[in-house]
């Protein structure tokens, strides 16, 4: 017996007005998951625990059946675990966003950020803007009073690490929930090292507005990356063996930090893909292979992760959604199932969505998400849809981290 999870992050939505009143799950040509969807089972599931921060970390953590409230520190932790940066007693890892804030002279505090990820900056730009800005002077000099070091990565995401950060009553916010918003009450708050943030953000602002990569950025008719913002703070975190709590050896298979965080924490391997951004042109042939590989290898469990309906709603980008539902559906999806039938393995699949993203916010919500359960050797006859609205006429779980996994793999007392 094998077992498959598939993670669309963030296509669970609300209804929305440009598609009568229809979700995008509702919306979406979608026929291979509707096609499970009326063979197996469909429900509703709480991932992100009342009082945590509604977004992946909590959410995925829950789905591999670690609970957000025992095991979560914040969001970089699990990143940078994913890298093999060390955090020592003391130390704070923070997320470190390449954002873009509006254009135009006059104070930060003033200003509108407009883009959470410096309008989708990855690869050697990313890296040498961070870098640059690190090797500044005035900067270098704020940095090391500041006790804090950067660790680049190839990607919108670095990871920056503080000794010795006061982190208590701190109010760090997620750029992603707040793009359009003016700039000055989201800035870090609480307590003194706050302000320690708040002048180096105002400090990078200053230097990377004025940076060779985003003149040429803005030249070829893109956003420039002319900001970090701080947030995700947390401090070393350790998560249970997933092989020796659910007995089960597995793979995980995404393109962002976070989940191969999780994945390197729990015990489980991670598969890069060749070509695999986050975004919504990625290798989805190519994640599809590498779970079959794995499964044909030995592996009792594959999860594949697809980053791009979050990132797409996040950008303001409903036909992307649409359509990387749509692609998760017919070059994810449907090659596991025709690859597993090839195979003659018997197998159950679970696919959801870690949390809502709101395309009325472009921000992520809390609230049950819709789950379905595929098992080959089942046909239960229900004949739903996979869609929120099905979800609610299926079974409900309030603990995502309780029930899950033991749902998958058939150990739900």
């Amino acid at each position: 017996m094998k077992y498959i999870l598939v993670i669309g992050d963030g296509m669970a939505d609300n209804p929305v007005p440009e598609l009568k009143n229809k979700t995008p799950l509702q919306h979406a040509n979608i026929p291979v998951l509707d096609s499970l969807a009326a063979r197996g089972e469909v429900g509703s599931v709480k991932t992100c625990p009342e009082g945590l921060p509604a977004g992946s970390d909590t959410a995925i953590l829950s789905i591999f059946g670690a609970d957000p409230k025992v095991c979560y520190t914040g969001r970089s932790p699990l990143e940078a675990a994913a890298t093999g940066i060390r955090l020592n007693p003391g130390d704070v890892s923070y997320r470190c966003n390449m954002v873009t804030y509006e254009e135009g002279a006059g104070p930060l505090e003033g200003k509108k950020i407009l883009s959470h990820s410096g309008g989708s900056i990855e690869g050697s730009e990313s890296i040498t803007l961070i870098q640059d800005l690190f090797a500044n002077p005035e900067f270098a000099k704020a940095a090391e009073a500041a006790g804090m070091r950067v660790y680049p990565s190839p990607s919108f995401r670095h990871i920056a690490v503080q000794a010795g950060a006061d982190i208590k009553d701190i109010s760090l916010l997620p750029p992603h929930d707040h793009l359009g918003e003016v700039v000055g009450p989201l800035l870090p708050s609480g307590n003194a090292n706050a302000q320690v943030l708040r002048d180096l953000m105002k400090l990078a602002h200053g230097i990377l507005d004025g940076h060779p990569v985003n003149a040429a950025r803005r030249a070829a008719g893109k956003l420039p990356a002319n900001g970090v913002w701080f947030w995700a703070e947390g401090s070393a975190v350790v998560l249970d063996s997933f092989q020796e709590k659910f007995h089960k050896k597995g793979t995980v298979i995404s393109a962002v930090p976070l989940c191969h965080g999780i994945a390197k924490l729990a015990g489980l391997d991670i598969t890069l893909v060749e070509g695999a951004t986050g975004e919504l042109e990625t290798n989805y042939e190519g994640k599809a292979r590498a779970a079959l590989e794995a499964l044909r290898a030995g592996q009792d469990f594959a999860a594949v992760h697809l980053e791009a309906p979050d990132e797409c709603t996040h950008n303001g980008d409903l036909p992307g959604k649409l359509q990387s539902i749509e692609w998760l559906d017919s070059r994810i999806v449907k090659l596991l199932v025709e690859g597993m039938a090839e195979e003659g393995m018997d197998y159950r699949m679970l696919v959801l969505s870690d949390h809502k993203t709101l395309t009325s916010t472009c921000g992520h919500d809390g609230t049950p998400v819709p789950y379905l359960l595929y098992d080959s050797r089942k046909d239960t006859g229900l004949g739903l849809s996979y869609c929120e609205e099905s979800g609610e006429k299926g079974p409900y779980y309030d603990n995502g981290a309780a029930v899950l996994m033991p749902l998958l793999f058939e150990q739900l007392s």
